[in-house]
């Protein structure tokens, strides 16, 4: 007989762990090739994890609800092969994000000379790359590290374990004990760092009263989700905003000519969506510094254009489909495309890979009837565009003869930039060409 490691997917260059919904197998059940084992889901998607081998379950390492790394262990299997242990897919090398926030969380051996080791079956304990992370920017030494109690996989410690230290240490919910350390024990501290005093007891964390006439309300899993992803993008880039308006009178009337024809012919409606589409992938190709990610002191710029586009769900969570290689579809090709993922979306039946792989996001707050928007940048991406709601006003216009005031569609535009990449010559830049892009709209194109 043979044990097959059934591991959690890699489910996107941002994603760094996945939530266990449901297990449809428990341990002995009989289980085919590519069946559906269990459900798991990111702040991107839900999804399935097939089978990667015929046989009995032979184990469960993880129960519903928990937060398991990329890469981890999740099943074995139990096969009809006379063999040793095997791996259902190579565990992934630690892959590092365009930040250091965003680094894969993968277990890796780290034993540094003196240190103190536990848990670990194998005497070793094991840290993976994000967690030495927050340790490093906590200020954390190998010392204290090895005496923080982990809930993960063989007393593992986790990224929720290291920031619940964090947060009872910064409260003083968790006793410090300084000790002299080697220097190879030492992490990398920041300069200048002054450690805060330990309180001489440890005092008990008190419930949060609240006062008046409140609703509490309970985060779904989504949303807990969404609010770190949101918070980690605040903390990796510095955020920069630039504002321009744009007149889309051209655009907004050829819309309302072709809409009806556009929809017979092709089966389906054009929204005012590809065309933004169409004009910042223009933009893109200009000016391909937009159009990249960050690693470390490198500056990845990606070849593929792959456009993200936010899209509400009913509960009224955030998503973001990609359209993947949307410079080398046409009107028509976006048009299907983007309807197609904000159907799936708001039906729940996005794929995986339907949420992967953007590198640029646009986002369309003026459905909501806003005139304008600071969005945040969707790592490890270093930048949003979001267009506004489209408003009649009156509006100087040059003209052969003179000036004059008519009434014209105008929308504001704006995008969010990584200032550690983009100066604001650049997105100031990027940004006014995509609005002359929409201003001269060719009113009299065809389909």
């Amino acid at each position: 007989m043979a044990l097959v490691d059934l591991v959690m997917p890699k489910l996107g260059e941002s994603i760094m762990e996945a939530t266990i919904l449901r297990w449809h197998k428990k341990a002995g059940d009989a289980i085919k090739m590519d069946e559906t084992v269990l459900d798991i889901a990111t702040d991107k998607v839900d999804s399935e994890v097939p089978s990667t081998a015929e046989g009995v379950l032979a184990e469960v390492l993880f129960n519903e609800n928990d937060v398991v790394p990329v890469g981890a262990v999740i099943a074995r299997i139990k096969t009809g092969a006379a063999e040793s242990t095997v791996t259902s897919a190579p565990s992934p090398s630690p892959v590092y994000e365009s930040v250091a926030a965003e680094v894969v969380e993968e277990s890796v051996p780290y034993q540094p000379a003196g240190a103190h080791v536990n848990a670990a079956s194998n005497g070793i304990r094991f840290y993976s790359p994000l967690v030495l992370n927050i340790a490093a920017q906590e200020g954390i030494g190998m010392v204290e590290l090895e005496k923080i109690p982990g809930t993960g996989n063989e007393g593992r410690v986790t990224k929720k374990d290291i920031l619940q230290y964090v947060s009872n240490k910064k409260s003083g919910g968790t006793t410090q004990q300084p000790q002299p350390q080697a220097k190879e024990d030492v992490l990398v501290v920041p300069m200048n760092r002054v450690e805060p005093s330990a309180p001489a007891h440890t005092p008990a964390m008190a419930p949060t009263v609240y006062s008046g006439n409140v609703e509490i309300i309970e985060m779904d899993r989504m949303r807990k989700l969404i609010a770190d992803h949101m918070v980690r993008s605040k903390q990796t880039s510095p955020h920069v905003t630039s504002f321009t308006e744009a007149d889309v009178t051209n655009l907004v009337q050829w819309r309302d000519k072709m809409k009806k024809e556009f929809e017979k012919r092709e089966g389906t409606k054009i929204t005012f969506t590809p065309l933004f589409i169409e004009a910042i992938v223009k933009c893109i190709k200009k000016y391909p510094l937009i159009n990249s990610s960050v690693d470390g002191d490198k500056i990845i710029v990606k070849k593929d254009i792959n456009i993200g586009m936010a899209t509400a769900l009913p509960s009224g969570n955030l998503i973001v489909p990609v359209i993947k290689n949307a410079d080398q579809l046409n009107l028509v090709g976006l048009s299907k495309q983007v309807n197609t993922l904000a159907d799936s979306a708001r039906n729940g039946k996005l794929k995986a890979d339907d949420t992967t792989g953007g590198t640029f996001t646009l986002t369309n707050v003026g459905t909501f009837g806003s005139l304008m928007g600071t969005p945040i940048i969707n790592q490890p991406q270093v930048a949003i565009l979001a267009v506004g709601a489209i408003k009649k006003r009156p509006v100087v216009i040059e003209t052969p003869h003179g000036d004059s005031i008519a009434i014209r569609h105008m929308m504001y535009l704006s995008m969010s930039y990584d200032h550690r990449i983009v100066d604001g010559s650049l997105g100031a830049t990027f940004l006014t060409a995509v609005a002359n892009e929409l201003q001269n709209f060719n009113g009299d194109r065809d389909l």
